[in-house]
């Protein structure tokens, strides 16, 4: 092979010796070889492109990545194994929120927010995943936490990116609103139903979501509707869809609800065997009251190895819970209440008699005892003690 110094490889290139020199030391002709101070470059090596008038490839969008992300999450994922799905996702920031959603649906709600501070770097896998985080926060009975996860959906929404983005961010703000049994803070547009904002994939989230939030009221009819058009749509008796297992859930409470005992049965049978043969008592232990008896006694038949670990996370997310929703009442008490509702309060707390606050606002004190009762029912309070102890109003 023959060999042309610097000067002459910019002669040939028409470049400077300084422009030869720096491409020499990024590595970028190949089969050159320093012999001491010297370069020789092969004859035959071409000029390398000039990276600084390269096009380069505009960035994704975050409603882009969002979507590649749902996207992904859409795959086949086998019944008998989910968690398959591990071994055929692209990226590690996918097998993380993989990670996370299994853990959330066995109980490990600290795996969960651990998870999710490795992605948080990312913007469309932050924004994914922190309907989960929120989820956890609120089990785990962390109201700092909530309340930071709420902040950053908040300034999403403030900052206008695109329609889909802000109505994700809204989607899961409402999940949050919801939960803490507040479904008047909900989005107008998750409870009017109208989901055209959302990217096209996220809508199976946002049916559920619905069905919370008529079971939030508990309109039972509604939750029926909802939760039976959706599985009739998205349920599959060969692929693990999470969801399905909520949505055959929110019927199944709507059925005990309305004295559909035997059908309340068959739905929580069948959210059973789809769950919890991978060990995902989550969506259970999260709906014991709402199921009582009837459930513990599905458990006691057809899953006694799991009856223990549902009712023991049961009872440690109701006890944080609780933790969780007087803090969030005592930052949120204008938003929870009505106007007249928030006006009466502080006039009580402030200790006007219920005579002197039915007279303000022209009602009778019988009627204002109600309202009393309605506020103390909102608050999770038992009356005029706890709201001059708990509340700065």
């Amino acid at each position: 092979m023959e060999y042309i110094i610097v000067a002459a490889a910019a002669e040939k290139w028409g470049v400077s010796q300084r422009q030869v020199q720096r491409l020499l030391a990024a590595g970028r002709i190949p089969g050159a070889k320093r012999h001491g101070q010297s370069w020789m470059i092969p004859s035959e090596a071409q000029k390398p492109r000039d990276l600084r008038f390269e096009k380069k490839t505009p960035p994704k969008s975050l409603s882009a990545e969002l979507a590649y992300i749902l996207e992904n999450f859409d795959r086949r994922v086998p019944q008998d194994d989910p968690e398959s799905i591990l071994g055929t996702l692209p990226e590690e920031r996918l097998r993380l929120i993989v990670k996370g959603l299994v853990a959330y649906l066995r109980g490990d709600f600290a795996q969960v927010i651990r998870w999710y501070r490795k992605i948080e770097w990312d913007g469309a896998a932050k924004l994914f995943t922190s309907g989960l985080a929120i989820a956890a926060a609120i089990s785990m009975g962390d109201y700092p936490l909530f309340a930071e996860i709420e902040t950053y959906l908040q300034d999403i929404v403030r900052s206008g990116i695109s329609e889909d983005i802000s109505a994700y961010a809204e989607l899961h703000i409402s999940s949050a609103y919801i939960g803490a049994l507040v479904p008047n803070m909900a989005s107008g547009w998750l409870k009017d139903g109208d989901f055209s904002a959302l990217p096209p994939l996220a809508k199976l989230e946002a049916i559920h979501m619905r069905s919370l939030y008529f079971l939030a009221l508990r309109k039972y009819e509604n939750v029926l509707a909802v939760a039976q058009t959706a599985l009739a749509l998205y349920s599959s008796k060969q692929y693990f869809v999470y969801e399905e297992t909520y949505l055959l859930l929110m019927c199944a409470i709507s059925c005990n609800a309305i004295g559909r005992k035997d059908q309340a049965k068959r739905l929580l049978m069948e959210a059973m065997d789809i769950s919890l043969p991978h060990g995902f008592i989550t969506p259970f232990a999260e709906k014991v009251v709402l199921l009582g008896g009837l459930l513990l006694q599905c458990l006691d038949e057809a899953y006694p190895e799991y009856y223990d670990a549902v009712t023991s996370q049961w009872e440690r997310s109701t006890k944080n819970w609780i933790v969780f929703r007087t803090q969030f009442t005592k930052s949120n008490a204008p938003l929870i209440l009505s106007i007249r509702e928030y006006d009466i309060a502080r006039l009580a707390f402030m200790g006007a008699s219920n005579a002197k606050i039915a007279e303000q606002f022209n009602i009778s004190v019988g009627r204002l005892n109600n309202i009393m009762h309605e506020i103390y029912q909102k608050l999770y309070i038992s009356g005029r003690k706890e709201l001059s102890e708990k509340f700065r109003l």
